[in-house]
């Protein structure tokens, strides 16, 4: 490739000078190619330690003049082709013109100046595709690629140098991050380390420095530690690593999520040296970082940020801070953490302006709102700029009158959101949340009736404040200091957040203000005003469709919060229902999920509906994030922080929390459900305001000081059980004293009762004691940990997922519990393979992780190919990929074109265990339909059409296939029907009956399917030591069996004419007439259609010589049999009319094929049809012939009854899944077949 020309001082160092001419310099490195010897080793190392992409390039072409000592390289090449491909055209172009130049000066800016216009023209050509990294990056991933075999689509995202340690000795190599591989590549003095591991493998990734390493980064797998040190930057090397392997855990989570992430934005201009992916990244981490900590939605960018200072009016000063610009928000975060948070929605903006400048203000910008609040911002560095592009973000917000949103048009939302659909017209709205909570509207459609203010208004019997007593007092005090605060820091979502307003909160946010403050703090109102009237269409959508989550939901209504006078009438339990459902349509991955009832209840006694269902849409996509999905993971992080937490903080708590075993316990109901079903109401809810306000280190540090605070007895404890009743009776005692609403009894303690309850605890007490004791947790570091946590949780699912699988494949499949994992985890590899390289094939790449395990991973046709080549015992050279469409065919018997674990063992198991009988019973359905298909042989198209019609086919079929008859009623499951244990015991009582198949259950073959079957014998044999012995063998077989199909030909010809009216009950017309009309129906398309006839040709050169082998076997044994095989086989080649009428209209008449398919595709109608003479009068063979044919032929005994060692097999695969299973030239194959 031609390179940008940069100085070489000393040329021949570590090169050999190939070719040169006045101006050119061809030169190879040296130990590349012939020779090498020590200087090869010593040259190798040092490309290996210093420069990255000197292996790429063992040739290059460097420009030198005659007096110059200095020399620049125009070109560099991985193969003698390419460079030499340079050198030629350099000679060719350049030579004659460079003579003409008087000065080397002159010949030198010429060249150079050439060399820059070819790779401009070079890469104007490549833009459009994409190609916009740089190119030292190139390079170094064209020797990722070459390095470790990785395919076309694998993008490297970075690389860094760094030592590998291989017990106490360090390697100095390469570190490669691609998307889906982490690769390490070593060349020390003739050893080679290559390292390549799948980030979905990965099960801890954590920097750390011991003793033994310096500070290094350590990367675990299940079979293998690995640790890696002595980074330049250790720093950002490990952030990207945690961006990466956060990304596969992301993809084994929830597919539809991965691939959402995977749309990367294109960048605007390369940068040097770093990777598109990398800069994407790194953007991608800014943006999540934004939208947590201002809680904004998900489909917010982050444009840029500044630094800057914000004047605060409330105590007159500048803070520094920086400014955050993205499309439709400006916020401002002060450097001291508690200063100073600000969110002006663009929305909001009338005014942008730029103030005149001072030495105490230097470049001011001021912004006024609807709410008649400005804000002066200043020390802005490029303050135009920074208009120019605020400026450019409101004419994208479109303006509206005041309080309406009618004119809002759809490009506010970012279309990339699949759950927020574009605004619609609605009603009126006021522009922010400033207004009292009971003046505003719902946004609800008026024909559907729905809570239009929070339930707690309605069924709380309002009894003034004065009466009230203290409580009155205490409540009217806390709204005062609310006002107050209103008209010092703003109300709405452009209120000034301060230390101030998170002391507000903890002392208790007043009843009458709590709806409007849980929006604001969640960013649920951002969602809800951007958004007028999504929920209305929700709503009228989802009512009246029935799923598994509509269901659950009905099971669940009464049990959320029973002892609510809200929920005891059917206004709450409809409202609740509204909204439940409502959300479980707008996000089916999540549906709905236990605990999602006791929240929701809970936001509805404050808010109206339309609210309720914001909040639970910033709660579980925003706040709990994978909270509430069928696995509950993220509430499964969040408790292994909790654990790694009390062993910081408690740690002569930790050990006996462990051995109780109590933590699993506790976390998930308390952090499910906010504390809302362990504690009484009114001290729960003060919980909630804390974590609308701060997120979850509200909830941990909580949890931290119930722990802290039952030290003493939990140490005292002897079981798991004692230890949760006194926790429980602990959080029973959880009393707010300065609640005004009249007390709920909390529904354990109703039912728990004892002589001596415990001391009542203020819940107040409980969360000063909670921030003063634990206030060291920071959001960053809570993100880290569960990204460590997250490692962890996922992979023990899925190793719970593997085990489930293994144990659902039943006992007598042949392969050990060892071998079982190690093909599902194939298996699973080539699933997740079709997510890796973008591959198009969206039914096998979308996982769904609500189905049981074993439906989650499955497989389509061209993954099967791929799979089958690599682990099949019956290797059948070109024949193979047809082969393994047969099998795909065969075990995918619900036909939705993709196969689960269980049917693709059953196909394995059918080719590695069992007698001879058995694998030729698997062998023999391959050559029947559905196996095959109608385009490999004729006669199939008939014979399939009566297997999918005759509904006693079933009986003919595979017990295996029984077994899963069932699961196409599994696909449509949870969009019409719920798969209840009903359901599933009917499955299993249907799998208990299916009767063991016998061979006399199989249907006879004719003889195109007959001719198949021979081919892949042929083929099978071709790569075996006792080749010409198989093939003399099955040459006699043949023979035989085709005289032993004449013959019954005969003998059914004389008998099989009585019960013909019987078998094809379709067929109205006289049988001399349909004879006479099937020979002439038959013959044109036989001769005229390669694709009819030539069946598996098309993929393998051999038929002819296979024909003449028969032929030779079968000499002296029968004349008539051998040479009707030849003739057929050389019709599909030479396709003439007059050799096929030998076989096809002399003895195939169509009364008969049509008798025959009912044969094929189950048991006739007639008993007699089964034995002796059969209804056909055509040729045909019963598997018992070609079976008892076979067994006088020891040597195809043996070579059946072989046993062949599968663990090789995927031990093998396991290397070329990871490099080669989607690289472009292995694909071909497969999608021939």
């Amino acid at each position: 490739m031609w390179l940008s020309p940069e100085e070489v001082l000393v040329a021949n160092a570590l090169w050999v000078t190939e070719r040169a001419n006045p101006f050119f310099v061809l030169q190879r490195r040296r130990g590349h190619g012939r020779g090498g010897g020590l200087t090869g080793l010593l040259v190798g190392t040092l490309d290996v330690v210093l420069d990255s992409s000197a292996r790429v390039a063992p040739y290059r072409i460097l420009h030198q003049t005659q007096d110059s000592q200095v020399y620049w390289t125009v070109a560099c090449g991985s193969s003698r082709k390419e460079i030499t491909k340079h050198w030629e055209w350099l000679e060719n172009n350049l030579l004659q013109t460079l003579s003409i130049f008087d000065s080397e000066e002159d010949i030198t800016t010429f060249v150079k100046g050439k060399i820059h216009g070819i790779i401009a023209e070079e890469n104007k050509n490549l833009q459009p595709q994409g190609d916009e990294d740089p190119g030292k990056f190139k390079e170094a991933e064209l020797k990722m690629r070459k390095q470790f075999g990785m395919p076309e689509g694998e993008k490297l995202v970075n690389y860094y140098s760094c030592s590998y340690w291989k017990g106490r000795v360090p390697r100095q190599g390469w570190l490669y991050l691609t998307v889906n591989h982490l690769c390490f590549y070593s060349f020390l003095l003739g050893k080679e380390v290559s390292l390549v591991v799948q980030w979905v493998d990965i099960t801890r990734l954590e920097k750390n420095a011991t003793l033994l390493f310096p500070e290094s980064i350590r990367v675990d797998t299940r079979d293998q530690e690995l640790f890696f040190s002595m980074f330049l930057n250790i720093g950002e090397t490990f952030k990207l690593m945690e961006q990466l392997a956060n990304l596969a855990m992301r993809q084994l989570l929830d597919s539809e999520g991965f691939l959402e992430d995977k749309a990367l934005p294109r960048p605007i201009r390369p940068h040097r040296n770093i990777s598109a992916l990398k800069r994407d990244l790194d953007a991608r981490a800014k943006n999540e970082c934004y939208r947590a900590t201002f809680r904004l939605p998900r489909d917010e960018r982050l444009d840029g940020h500044t630094s800057c200072t914000l004047w605060t009016p409330f105590n007159k000063l500048h803070i520094p801070g920086q400014m955050f610009i993205s499309n439709n928000y400006i916020c401002f975060a002060s450097k001291e953490e508690d200063a100073c948070h600000l969110i002006i929605p663009l929305r909001e903006v009338t005014i942008v302006e730029k103030a005149d400048s001072s030495s105490v203000l230097p470049s001011p910008l001021s912004i006024s709102t609807k709410s008649k609040m400005t804000f002066l911002f200043a020390n802005l560095k490029d303050r135009d700029f920074l208009v120019q592009r605020i400026s450019d973000f409101l004419q994208k917000t479109p303006s509206k009158q005041p309080g309406s949103i009618g004119s809002r048009k759809a490009s506010v939302v970012d279309p990339s959101t699949e759950s927020s659909p574009a605004p619609q017209e609605g009603s009126e709205q006021p522009a922010s949340p400033a207004s009292p909570l009971s003046s505003r509207q719902s946004f609800c459609a008026q024909e559907a009736p729905t809570a239009s203010q929070g339930l707690l208004k309605l069924f709380q019997k309002n009894s003034p404040m004065e009466d009230l007593g203290a409580k009155g007092a205490k409540e009217k005090m806390k709204e005062e200091s609310w006002h107050i605060h209103f008209f010092e820091y703003g109300r709405g979502v452009c209120m000034y957040r301060t230390a101030k307003t998170r002391a507000l909160v903890l002392k208790g946010i007043p009843e009458s203000l709590r709806g409007e403050l849980w929006l604001l703090f969640s960013g649920a109102w951002n969602e809800m005003v951007t958004h007028p009237g999504y929920y209305a269409e929700l709503v009228e959508k989802s009512t009246g469709k029935y799923s598994l989550a509509t269901e659950e939901i009905e099971r669940d209504l009464h049990r959320s919060m029973p002892e609510h006078p809200a929920f005891q009438n059917e206004l709450g339990i409809a409202a609740l229902r509204r909204v439940l459902t409502a959300y479980a349509f707008r996000n089916p991955t999540i549906g709905y999920c236990q605990a999602m009832n006791i929240v929701t209840s809970v936001l509805l006694l404050y808010g109206s509906e339309e609210e309720a269902f914001w909040l639970l849409v910033a709660l579980c996509e925003r706040m709990l994030p994978d909270y509430y999905n069928t696995r509950v993971v993220g509430a499964l992080v969040d408790q292994g922080i909790f654990e790694e937490l009390t062993r910081d903080f408690l740690p002569q708590l930790s050990e006996k929390m462990q051995d109780l075993g109590v933590i699993s316990s506790i976390s998930l109901s308390w952090f499910l459900t906010l504390f809302l079903s362990v504690m009484p109401f009114e001290s729960a809810v003060v919980i909630v305001d804390c974590f609308f306000y701060e997120g979850i280190k509200v909830i941990l540090q909580v949890a931290l000081a119930v722990l802290d605070a039952n030290m003493e007895q939990l140490l005292g404890c002897s079981d798991e059980g004692e230890a949760m009743t006194m926790l429980g009776r602990y959080l029973d005692n959880v009393v707010n004293k300065q609640s005004v609403s009249p007390p709920i009894p909390h529904l354990r303690a109703l039912l728990s009762s004892s002589d001596d309850p415990p001391a009542e605890v203020d819940i107040f007490e409980l969360l000063k004691v909670s921030y003063e004791k634990f206030s060291s947790l920071r959001a960053e570091d809570i993100e880290q940990m569960r990204f460590k946590q997250r490692l962890k949780v996922i992979q023990s699912l899925e190793d719970t997922a593997k085990r489930s699988v293994v144990r659902a494949i039943p006992v007598d499949i042949g392969f050990s519990i060892e071998e079982l994992e190690d093909l599902y985890m194939v298996f699973k590899a080539k699933h997740l393979a079709s997510q890796y390289w973008g591959c198009s094939r969206t039914m096998a790449g979308r996982r769904d992780p609500s189905l049981p395990y074993l439906e989650q991973y499955r497989i389509d046709a061209s993954q099967f190919r791929e799979l089958f080549a690599s682990l099949t015992p019956w290797a059948c050279g070109s024949h193979t990929p047809l082969l393994a469409g047969r099998m795909f065919r065969l075990l995918d018997e619900n036909k939705d074109s993709l196969i689960n674990f269980k049917e693709f063992v059953t196909g394995m198991s059918g080719m590695y265990h069992g007698d001879l009988t058995e694998k030729l019973k698997v062998l023999y359905k391959l050559h029947l339909p559905p196996a095959l298909s109608p385009e490999e042989a004729e006669s199939a198209l008939e014979a399939a059409h009566y297997f999918t019609e005759d509904s006693s086919s079933e009986e003919a079929l595979p017990q295996e296939e029984q077994e899963g008859s069932g699961s196409e009623e599994r696909g449509e499951e949870k969009g019409t029907s719920s798969p209840d244990y009903r359901h599933y015991l009917r499955m299993w009582a249907k799998e208990k009956e299916a009767q063991k198949e016998t061979i006399k259950d199989l249907p006879k073959m004719n003889q195109e399917q007959f001719i198949e079957l021979c081919k892949t014998l042929y083929n099978m044999f071709s790569e075996d030591p006792m080749e010409q012995d198989l093939y003399h063998a099955i040459a006699t077989v043949a023979s035989l069996l085709l005289r032993i199909g004449e013959v019954g030909k005969k003998f059914s010809a004389r008998t099989g004419r009585k019960p013909r009216d019987c078998a094809t009950e379709e067929d109205e017309p006289p049988a001399p007439e349909l004879h006479q009309d099937a020979a002439r129906e038959l013959q044109p398309p036989a001769a005229g259609d390669p694709q009819a006839k030539a069946g598996g040709d098309t993929h393998l050169g051999k038929a002819p010589q296979e024909s003449q082998v028969v032929v030779e076997g079968g000499s002296g044994e029968g004349q008539g049999s051998p040479s009707q095989l030849l003739s057929d086989d050389e019709t599909k080649d030479d396709m003439s009319m007059s050799s096929y009428s030998v076989v096809s209209t002399g003895s195939l008449q169509c009364e008969d094929l049509a008798d025959d398919t009912v044969l094929v595709g189950g048991e006739a109608c007639s008993p007699t049809a089964r034995i002796g003479g059969t209804v056909d009068t055509d040729w045909c063979i019963s598997f018992e012939q070609i079976l008892a044919s076979i067994l006088t032929e020891s040597v195809l005994v043996n070579f059946f009854e072989k046993r062949v060692d599968i663990g090789l097999k995927i031990k093998d695969q396991k290397k070329v899944e990871r490099q080669f299973s989607t690289a472009s030239d292995h694909e071909q194959p497969g999608v021939s077949g």
